[in-house]
Parts: structure tokens; sequence; C-alpha cells
């Protein structure tokens, strides 16, 4: 008997409810196939029923701008952001409405142009610095390589402070803080968390031990002023319409959230950028050829970002095949409608990037990796949202733009020297939990790379000013 339900009652088709528990079940363990099989099976727009709640999926950019743009005020983030807003409190990621719009404009200025060029000179710093700490033919976790260099860019250009020993306990922090996503969002999360379990203890003092670098870092900052990190613009922020500025608590819980969404993220990112360059080395050779013909032996620069398209092209298809934020919901506020179907209030709404970035109708032979996809030429053909990796509308990342020049500086810098390897045997799975993380790490060895004595000499003179300076 077929289980697709064609328009009952003005819903779309999907999944009979008896036959809608068997992918719930599946999502403690698969966050992405039970989403992936709903949207192939059923098309652009689907809906299962699980109780007297509704999901919608959507799969197809016109509904995904429907959603995120056209009617973003029927909509709000869904409930997965709860467990966001104990870690997160009432920052960007987790406010809604009015506060929403008024602590994204206070935040603005710090992503402004100016502001931007000297958070490039330190991601080319720290990607130097921490590259000439490898040698020829080491092992690495690059997962992990990637999280301290990410961590280290993001705690200067938001503390000015180089966290150091800090960095790693922040790290360890994040170990106990996001595996307990799935046991704190659903029906019986509440009454999780207040059991006496270890799991809850190391959650809370992992909590803890945020906090008190956090407050820390931001009474430091009201006693210096104005040093030109991003904290500074969050404790000098002023909302010229109410004159309305930030309560430190306002200030802890932005601070944390640019903290961990700008390190993670882009991390994550960069470990699969690795990986694809790595196993597809006709794009790595034109990727490398352009940083050589470009630098010409020098460390990246931010002016370099705009004479490196095809290193920006390589991140753009990382992102578009293992996109760091690969699933994004929202939850109806009010009676709606999308793509022609009634939504009721309440209704849970599913976008996944994952899914909507390997769907053939906007990227032939999706599965293949081919940074060609982002000529210019091609991008105006595609629909705005068949990529979103940043979500979009009044809530796309307000540190999209830090990300895309983090992501290019890395690449640049390390690429520059170092051509990384798959270790054989190493198994290669997606783990998706909060953001998609390469199961058990990425272990990979670095290669010295052939570069001309000239430019080798350059760049480790240049090497050794930024070991000095950081």
């Amino acid at each position: 008997m077929s289980q697709i339900r064609h328009g009952v009652n003005g819903h779309p088709p999907g999944p009979h409810w008896w036959a809608s528990w068997r992918p719930l079940w599946q999502w403690r363990h698969d966050r992405i196939a039970p989403v992936a099989r709903i949207m192939r099976e059923y098309g652009d727009i689907a809906m299962c029923q699980m109780g007297r709640l509704h999901f919608y999926f959507l799969n197809h950019p016109d509904l995904i701008q429907e959603c995120l743009v056209t009617r973003h005020r029927s909509f709000k983030k869904d409930r997965y952001y709860d467990f966001l807003r104990i870690v997160l409190g009432d920052g960007l990621l987790g406010s809604e409405g009015d506060q929403h719009l008024r602590q994204r404009r206070m935040m603005q200025p710090a992503f402004h142009r100016q502001r931007m060029q000297a958070y490039g000179e330190t991601m080319a710093r720290y990607a130097v610095h921490h590259r000439d700490k490898w040698t020829d033919g080491k092992q690495v976790d690059m997962a992990a390589e990637m999280m301290e260099l990410a961590l280290a860019i993001v705690g200067k250009t938001l503390f000015n402070s180089h966290l150091g020993a800090e960095a790693r306990k922040v790290g360890q922090a994040l170990e106990h803080i996001l595996p307990m996503d799935d046991r704190y969002v659903g029906p019986f999360g509440e009454f999780y968390r207040s059991l006496p379990l270890r799991a809850n203890r190391r959650f809370n003092a992992a909590l803890r031990q945020l906090d008190e670098l956090l407050f820390r870092l931001i009474r430091e900052h009201k006693k210096s002023g104005d040093v030109g990190d991003l904290l500074s613009m969050l404790l000098l922020a002023q909302d010229e319409e109410d004159n309305h500025h930030m309560t430190e608590k306002q200030v802890r819980d932005e601070a944390l959230t640019l903290f961990l969404a700008g390190h993670e993220t882009t991390a994550i990112a960069l470990t699969w950028t690795w990986y694809l360059l790595s196993q597809h080395l006709e794009v790595e050779e034109r990727f490398q050829h352009e940083l050589d013909h470009v630098l010409q032996g020098r460390p990246p620069a931010p002016a370099d970002l705009a004479k490196l398209p095809y290193t920006r092209c390589v991140f753009a298809e990382s992102m578009r095949l293992y996109p760091p934020a690969y699933i994004i919901g929202r939850e109806a506020t009010e009676d709606t409608a999308l793509g022609g179907y009634r939504v009721p209030r309440g209704s849970q709404i599913i976008m996944c990037p994952y899914v909507t970035h390997r769907d053939p109708r906007f990227f032939p032979d999706p599965e293949r990796f081919d940074p060609e996809r982002w000529r210019p030429e091609l991008v105006e053909q595609r629909p705005k949202f068949s990529f979103f990796p940043f979500g979009g509308g009044n809530r796309v990342c307000i540190g999209e733009p830090f990300a895309w020049m983090e992501g290019v500086m890395v690449l640049a810098a390390i690429g520059q020297k170092w051509a990384p390897r798959l270790m054989p045997g190493h198994a290669v799975e997606l783990d998706p939990r909060v953001t998609l993380r390469p199961r058990r790490g990425m272990r990979m060895t670095v290669h010295r790379r052939e570069t001309s004595p000239a430019g080798h000499g350059d760049a480790a003179q240049a090497g050794q000013i930024v070991q000095d300076k950081v």
C-alpha cells in the first residue's frame, strides 16, 4: 500500500502517520538520511504528522525563500533552538522579534569593511603561524588543527587575547556541551536536564567555565576601553533609535554566540575542504597554481581576496557538499501558507542545505566536487536559495563576511606551503549533530609543497615575523 498522501485536506504529500515514526526514530542516529528520504520521495514540499505536530519539509529554493524571506514574519526559530538558548542565552541565534532586530543593528558595525580588514590581517598572521608549526610528513587530525586555529583567530579578533591554554579549555568544554543537544531537545528534555546525572553535571560545569572566561574578559575590556576587537564593539554598541546599550548579560550572550559560531562552523568547513582537495588532485593543482601566481611566495593579505577567485570557489564548493549548518528549522507562529498549502500555527518547518545543495536540477552531477560551478555566469543561472549555507533573510548569519574571509585566508596560507593527504585506512563519515562534523576527526599527513627557493625564503621570513607578533 502506498504511503503517499496527495494533498489530503490541503496538506502536501507525505508518509501516513504510522509511517512517520520511523524517520523520528532514525533521527536520533542519523539526522540527514530520514530528512533526505522524505524530501526525495515526496517532492519539493512534504508533510508528516506525529501526534498533533506537523512537520513540513521544503526542498525547493522558491519555497525556502518563501519561508526565510517573503513570509518570515510568520515564523520563528524552531524548538531545536531551545537547546541553543540554554547555552547561548538571548544571543542573535536564539532571540526573536524586536529584540533580535535591535541586537543585530547594534552589532552590525563590528562587521563593517574597516573592521573586516583588521580581522583579515589577524587571520593571515595566525594561519601562517599555525602552518609553520608543522613538519614535513607530520600526521595530524585536521579537524582538531582547524578547530585550534579557528579558536585562536576568534580569540584574537573577538577578545584581543591570545587564549593559548584557555582555547584548549574552551574546546574541552564544548565536547561536554554539544553532544547533549539530542537529550535536551524534545518533550522530555527539561526533565532529563533536571536529573542528577554525570553528563548533566559535566554540561553545567562546562557552561560555568565558559561564563567565567567571558565575564572575566568583559570586565577587563570595560577597564581598558576600546581595543579594536569585537568585544569592545559590543560594549560600546548603542541603538540610536532608543539609546539602548547592551547589559553585561547581553554582551555575554552575543560574545558567546559569536565565539562558538565564529570558530565551530568555519573550522568544520575548512576540514571538509582539505579532505576534498586531497581527493581531487586536479582541483588542488589549480588551487595551488593560483596561490603561487598571486602570492609569489609572500603570505596572503586581505587585499588578495579579490585576486583569489578560484580559492573562494573551492571553499564555496566544499560548503555546498558539506554545509556545517546542514539543517535549518522554523516554527509557524500563526496559521499561514507555503507553496499553496496551509500551514497551521505550531508547525515545524525543516530545510536541509545538505539535501538541497545536492539537487541535480540546480547542480548537475551533484556528488562531484567541481569549483567551476561557482563561475559568476553559472551562479546567476541558479535560484538564489539553491545554496544557503548561512541561512537567509533577516536572520542570515551576521558573520558571513567574516567566515568567507577566514576561509580564503586560511586556505591560502596553508595551501601555499602544505598539501595534506588523507591517511590510508581512515574512514570518513558524517557526524551530523549541532554541526556537520566528521566522525572520528580527519586524520591526514601534511606534505611540504615544492616551491621556488626565493618564494620559500620570503614566506619563511614572513612566517618568522608573524611568530614574533603572535
